[in-house]
């Protein structure tokens, strides 16, 4: 995947998060945890995307 495109992912991920904490009213508690998923499963999909989450998982201690 080029790096542009990886880019404008996370610029748009970036603007609706952006536009979901600051337009939809929600508790405190709750955007705290929608920011964690959200941050978490961005971080999942650029592993992924750059190939180490699959040698992350077949890593044996």
């Amino acid at each position: 995947m080029p790096i542009f495109n990886i880019l404008l992912v996370l610029i748009i991920v970036g603007v609706l998060l952006w536009l979901v904490n600051t337009f939809i009213p929600m508790d405190g508690k709750i955007k705290k945890i929608f920011n964690v998923v959200v941050v978490i499963l961005v971080i999942v999909w650029l592993l992924k995307v750059f190939g180490l989450l699959n040698s992350l998982v077949g890593m044996h201690v």
